[in-house]
């Protein structure tokens, strides 16, 4: 499984009005697949103001542009589909919402949860937080084991999140995790998130013996 492991990034809690700039630097530094904007608590009209600008940055790259909570949005303003929580709105509900958008489901450090989310219609669900992280509090720590349980058993990609830096993402590489998500590692990088993107493919490549 380690063969397909790609890059999903997940936009910074708060975004400086140059975001987009700064986001079409990191996708122009390698292979990304997907990018989620994730924006709490602020109103449709700032999320919807922010998809209008940074979807057409994602798109015209050939990468995913995936929005965090909200498929009813995610619909009306051209996305490629949504990510929900499990105190957002169920993945059946979700999934029927956004059609045949793309539907990704958090599903913590539970088996349980995850075999729901496939049968859902999930198009990947996420494992994590496997590290602690800068980003956000994690209500749930993941153990590696689930990804190599998925990707043994499943067919549905897995998603790795949480803490997941260039220096640790070697084992989740190893254990056939589909996509590695990614935020403070590429936006809080000293040198930049070019850079930030390109250390974690390097990380990538090393760790499938490349």
């Amino acid at each position: 499984m380690t063969e397909g492991c790609r890059l999903y990034l997940i936009t910074p809690p708060v975004l400086p009005e140059n975001f987009a700039d700064v986001l079409a630097a990191a996708l122009d530094a390698g292979d990304v697949a997907a990018v989620q904007l994730r924006l709490k608590d602020v109103a449709d009209s700032e999320i919807s103001r922010w998809i209008d600008r940074l979807r057409p940055v994602v798109q015209s790259r050939d990468v995913a542009f995936l929005l965090n909570d909200r498929p009813d949005l995610a619909v009306r303003h051209g996305c490629d589909g949504a990510h929900v929580g499990q105190e957002d709105m169920k993945a059946p509900a979700a999934r029927k919402v956004l059609g045949d958008l793309m539907l990704g489901v958090t599903c913590h450090n539970s088996r349980h949860l995850a075999i729901e989310a496939g049968e859902a219609g999930a198009d990947y669900v996420a494992f994590g937080a496997f590290f602690p992280s800068s980003t956000k509090a994690p209500p749930v720590m993941a153990e590696i084991e689930i990804v190599s349980w998925w990707a043994e058993m499943m067919e549905v990609p897995c998603v790795a999140i949480g803490g997941i830096t260039a220096q640790n993402c070697a084992p989740l590489v190893a254990a056939g995790a589909d996509f590695l998500a990614v935020s403070g590692a590429v936006w809080n990088h000293a040198q930049g998130a070019a850079r930030g993107v390109r250390e974690l493919l390097g990380a990538i490549s090393d760790a499938k013996g490349l």
